[in-house]
């Protein structure tokens, strides 16, 4: 019986270690497996990924992995691959990629050096910059007239840190706030509980334009980062990625990818059928010319 009582704890916290570390990375055999692919969505992140209600989620980044996964279908003969959507949030969805909950993050993350510790990200599909979205009356132009005032960023999001890293935020002191997710943020700053809100510029014109009165608020003041966004994937299964990148230069060779960017960005979108009016930038077209998966360090350094 010392024998059991001995062991035991120790067979517990090994089964413990394993179930909380990666999942294992095959899931091209998982998928051909299961008949199923999950696939990562967020419920506010417009115009990339976000929810319309009754389970259902749309965006640049959920259509372009709906394509993706139709190009799976064909390539790794499984034509019965169901999708599964899952919402994630900022906190959680390299944790859902990393245990096998979610196979293709399909939201609005960024690559970067340090997340690509932990995951991998396929090629780049968007590229955004950070900035500021105020009220439309606050006369908020720059970081430097937020002295005194309360800032907003999103849980998960490194926005903030990039904002305060930037030249002219020397001396500034404000204060900073949370919102459990892009939604939250947006309504703390319509309600007045912030004064400015942090983040990508696609995050923050898509929420603009889902407004009751988009007029009402604006983005403003100087750009702190240009940042690559990418479908996040598990580490270590550079059977997948390939598979994955695969498709998507083939969207970006025949040019689908640039009419997916013209219906998200430019033109008008659901659930309020209002213009994001955000052209392709030049990052973004030069990623599509020449294909890759660079993280952000490496548009900072240009």
């Amino acid at each position: 019986m010392k024998k059991i009582r001995l062991a035991f704890p120790v067979l517990v916290l090994s089964l413990l270690a394993a179930g909380a570390g990666p999942a294992s990375a095959d899931t091209l055999r998982k998928l051909a497996d299961s008949g199923r692919i999950a696939m990562g969505v967020r419920d506010s992140g417009a115009p990339l990924s976000y929810a319309l209600g009754a389970g259902r989620y749309t965006g640049y980044h959920v259509e372009l992995c709906e394509r993706v996964i139709a190009g799976l279908r064909e390539a790794q003969r499984l034509p019965a691959l169901a999708i599964d959507y899952q919402p994630v949030t900022s906190s959680n969805r390299i944790p859902l990629v990393r245990n096998g909950t979610v196979d293709l993050e399909c939201g609005t993350t960024t690559n970067n050096a340090a997340r690509q510790k932990e995951v991998a990200f396929a090629l780049t599909t968007y590229v955004t910059e950070v900035r500021l979205a105020v009220a439309a009356k606050s006369g908020i132009a720059s970081i430097a007239q937020l002295q005194g005032r309360t800032v907003v960023v999103t849980s998960g999001s490194s926005a903030v840190k990039t904002a305060r890293l930037h030249r002219k935020a020397a001396g500034v002191e404000f204060q900073e706030v949370y919102g459990k997710d892009t939604g939250d943020s947006f309504l703390l700053l319509q309600t007045g509980r912030a004064d400015a809100w942090v983040d990508d510029d696609n995050i923050l014109a898509g929420n603009i334009a889902s407004a009751r009165t988009p007029g009402d608020f604006r983005i403003a003041g100087e750009t702190f980062a240009v940042e690559p966004i990418a479908i996040m994937l598990r580490r270590d299964d550079p059977a997948f990625k390939a598979a994955v990148d695969a498709q998507l230069r083939r969207l970006m060779a025949d040019g689908e990818l640039a009419k997916l960017y013209d219906k998200w960005f430019v033109q008008p979108i659901p659930p309020r059928n209002a213009a994001l009016n955000l052209p392709m930038s030049a990052a973004l077209r030069q990623a599509i010319a020449a294909p890759n998966d660079n993280p952000s360090e490496a548009y900072q350094a240009r």
